[in-house]
């Protein structure tokens, strides 16, 4: 019983002293050199990584050394999450890019309309075409020869001769407008196939006899010479068939139609009363010549000019509609924990979303 006792009394001794120990700051409190050193500097430091052989759970926060607001200028639908989390990401890189497709539906629409703006002022300013100038001094030359010719009359062999250019003109234009008919293709190409095999037996006739010194004056080679020039004719008629007309072919033809046209009305009109229709003609030949000539007025330059301005200026603001789509890293950092691509690709964006930058290495706390 005693032995009892004596045990029990040291184990609350030992109890009471140890109490005392922790009411006065003797175990569990730093030392006043750590103390006075945290208060001295209070700070706060990312920690380094550290490798260690044992495993230490420590209660820490973690604060970002940069962190920047981002948001969308405009409001969406998310296309694309183009990082994942952790990712290191670079000043100007995508991180999210919205759908953009009725921007770049207008960025397309823009760029056609300053397309043809300009192709519209370089037109004015380019000036008349050649051919246009060309078939301008025809009328004139034509109306000033009826001029000439009215006050005299005109003989009915002139009229016949000048009807019948004038049916040739006006067919030679139809002809190059409607291009070749049917037989005159079944024609080239026929000549063709048959200058085909001529080429092929005079290249036959010709392989024969090759190996001769005095070949060169041999009959298998001027067949064979003969045989391919006949050969090129044909492929060259019949690529001419069938190539459209050309801008030059169809303003020579025209031309060739309204001088023979001008012509005849002057030969037909034999009245004195005339010379005044005629006159007037020539006035308003030689008025359209002049325009031509004088190109386009600075008004009209300077209105096209403002188109193309103002198409420039809706192309430019049609690219940064477009740019507003992409949600670009303002610097370097790594992507925050809360960008998942577990996002819905469907799901709305919001217009302004405080997103920290964190510091290469450490990842945001979950929200």
């Amino acid at each position: 019983m005693k032995r009892t006792t004596l045990v029990i009394i040291v184990v609350a001794v030992i109890a009471a002293l140890g109490f005392a120990a922790f009411q006065f700051g003797l175990i569990g409190q730093p030392d006043e050199a750590q103390t006075a050193s945290e208060a001295a500097d209070p700070a706060e430091e990312p920690l380094p990584p550290q490798s260690a052989d044992r495993s230490v759970i420590v209660d820490a926060r973690v604060s970002p050394a940069e962190k920047a607001d981002l948001s969308f200028p405009t409001n969406g639908r998310v296309a694309q999450i183009l990082v994942d989390e952790g990712d290191d990401v670079t000043a100007g890189q995508v991180l999210i890019q919205l759908d953009a497709s009725q921007q770049q539906t207008a960025v397309s629409r823009a760029r056609a309309d300053l397309q043809r703006a300009q192709a519209n002022l370089s037109q004015l300013t380019a000036g008349a075409r050649p051919e246009e100038i060309e078939s301008a001094q025809a009328v004139v030359a034509a109306s000033a020869a009826r001029l000439d010719r009215v006050s005299t009359g005109s003989l009915p062999g002139e009229i016949a001769s000048a009807q019948a250019s004038l049916a040739s003109s006006q067919a030679s234009l139809d002809k190059v407008l409607e291009g070749p008919t049917e037989q005159e293709l079944i024609e080239a190409k026929a000549s063709l196939a048959n200058a085909e095999a001529s080429l092929r037996q005079a290249q036959s006739a010709y392989d024969e006899v090759k190996w001769r010194n005095d070949i060169s004056a041999l009959p298998q080679s001027s067949s064979l010479e003969q045989a391919t020039n006949n050969f090129e004719a044909a492929r060259a008629r019949l690529d001419d068939l069938q190539s459209p007309p050309s801008a030059a072919d169809l303003s020579r033809a025209r031309a060739d139609v309204d001088r023979a046209r001008a012509q005849l009305g002057l030969l037909e009109s034999t009245l004195p009363a005339d010379v005044a229709a005629a006159q007037a003609d020539l006035r308003q030949a030689q008025s359209q010549l002049d325009l031509l000539l004088a190109g386009a007025r600075s008004e009209e330059i300077a209105i096209a000019e403002a188109e193309v301005a103002a198409a420039t200026a809706s192309l430019q603001q049609a690219l940064v509609s477009l740019g507003d789509t992409e949600l670009r890293a303002p610097l370097l950092a790594q992507s925050p924990r809360w960008i998942s691509t577990r996002a819905s690709r469907s799901a709305s964006v919001c217009r302004s979303c405080n997103w920290p930058t964190l510091p290469r290495g450490r990842s945001a706390p979950r929200t």
